[in-house]
């Protein structure tokens, strides 16, 4: 047998086989002290806001039909690999690409707002990106020489690294908690984490120092289930709140309670704080669509607006956005998705411009895995390389960063059954967002350790150039 005839079903086994046991959670707490000093020589820099929020597409965008090229020769290509599933080129939403000389894409056509997010300059796309250790051929990967994520085309596996940066382990921090462990010290608040979820615990925004703050989507901050401080109508509710601060403000000399209070009372403290900045949040004349993704967004956009009465300089924000595992109906079910998607980053982007914040606030999207390129009959199965959106103001705009891929069979990246190998590893995606939050280059390893093996942090240079840094 050939050698580039090995099955899809042989290539999931030999991924599976690289599993490794799962860290110690006593791992995640060790250089304490060397993670203060960090903090410290960044509590300094950049006085001006920003806010980084992810947009988690949960279940693996099938994203090679999210930005379609559209020359004839790759349309043609594309719709070939593609068979049942390749768009009509005559439904394509054209964009004006400045770096990919002689070659043409076009948008999916329920993606109208990310077209004229685009063509403002607005939006740019990051092609072919995923987990790596390191940079990876056909060849090796056929000949088994390629260092491999572990648990590559897992769910599970591929939702970790994304979120930690970490492709050789179960992780128990994330890339964005660990950046918050370095530039906490430059918000003044302290009874709320800068990292807010809308999406309640995940790995991403839990560092060895730092977890985040949950709120909910439509109503805020969520608190200690029936304390209500404000509800001076309601009898019980009195009672009840009179109680649960009786208990929180009583000293415990046992060690257990005394730690367990201590978070309950900080709970109770941010609740306060929180619900009492958002009461003064101005009423934004922007729309949002009543569905959970927009009205999440919306929560940012309220939250971001009284971040100075938070005493916030800098933020970061988690969404996500379940369902996007389409071994059947991919067609009409991302139609439907990547429709609100399109939506709610619309809006988002117009109540930045209406806050005056747009080049201050940078949202990114992530997604577990690609999708194949072959059909399965009406969808399509898990793969690896895939391509991701960034909107905001502070972009260099109208461009693909990364290279986005020959989609042919016979493709170079293009192996099994239609698995694309990433030229793009998430490190350098994530670096590029680090850095422009405020992390030194000589700290980037910190927040990703792997970034070294696709980056020189002492190069002087963007790792991808899509953020003015």
């Amino acid at each position: 047998m050939s050698q580039h005839k090995l099955s899809r079903r042989k290539f999931v086994g030999q991924v599976s086989c690289a599993a490794l046991g799962y860290t110690s959670i006593l791992n995640s707490l060790i250089h304490l002290k060397g993670i203060n000093a960090l903090a410290a020589s960044n509590s300094m820099m950049d006085p001006q806001y920003k806010a980084l929020v992810c947009l988690m597409l949960s279940g693996g965008n099938d994203s090679y039909n999210m930005i379609v090229p559209m020359g004839n020769k790759e349309y043609n290509d594309y719709a070939k690999s593609r068979s049942n599933l390749a768009l009509p080129k005559s439904e394509l939403l054209p964009i004006l690409v400045n770096n990919t000389p002689g070659r043409t894409f076009g948008l999916h056509p329920a993606l109208k707002g990310c077209q004229k997010l685009h063509e403002d300059g607005k939006m740019v796309f990051i092609s072919n990106v995923g987990t790596l250790l390191e940079p990876t051929t056909k060849d090796g990967l056929y000949n088994s020489t390629a260092k491999l994520p572990l648990g590559l085309l897992s769910h599970s596996d591929q939702s970790i690294q994304w979120q930690s940066s970490l492709a050789d382990k179960r992780s128990t921090s994330g890339w964005g908690g660990r950046m918050s462990d370095l530039i906490r010290d430059m918000n003044s608040a302290t009874e709320i984490s800068m990292n807010i979820s809308l999406a309640g615990t995940n790995l991403y925004q839990t560092g060895n120092e730092t977890i985040e703050f949950a709120i909910d989507p439509r109503y805020g901050s969520i608190g200690i289930s029936g304390y209500r401080p404000d509800n001076t109508y309601d009898q019980f509710n009195i009672l009840r709140t009179s109680a649960i601060d009786t208990m929180l403000n009583y000293e415990y000399k046992d060690i257990f309670q005394k730690t367990y209070i201590d978070v309950v009372r900080s709970s109770r403290d941010g609740h306060i704080k929180f619900t009492g900045a958002l009461e003064k949040a101005p009423t934004l004349q922007t729309q949002f669509t009543d569905n959970d993704i927009s009205q999440a967004f919306n929560m940012i956009a309220r939250t971001i607006s009284v971040h100075e009465e938070l005493g916030f300089k800098r933020q970061i924000f988690f969404v996500n956005f379940y369902g996007w595992d389409h071994h059947d109906e991919v067609l009409n079910n991302q139609n439907e998705m990547l429709g609100i998607v399109d939506g709610a980053l619309s809006q988002f982007n117009s109540a930045m411009e209406e806050l005056n914040l747009s080049n201050q606030v940078t949202t990114f999207t992530a997604s577990e895995f690609g999708r194949s390129l072959i059909s399965n009959g009406n969808g399509t199965d898990h793969a690896w390389g895939g391509n991701a959106m960034v909107m905001g103001g502070a972009l260099n705009g109208k461009k693909i960063y990364g290279k986005f891929p020959l989609l042919a069979s016979n493709s170079d990246l293009n192996v099994y059954d239609g698995i694309m190998i990433p030229t793009t590893s998430v490190d350098q995606y994530f670096a590029e967002l680090a850095l422009w939050m405020g992390v030194q280059p000589s700290d980037l390893s910190y927040v990703l350790p792997n970034i070294g093996h696709f980056y020189d942090v002492n190069s002087g240079k963007a790792p991808l150039g899509f953020l003015k840094i």
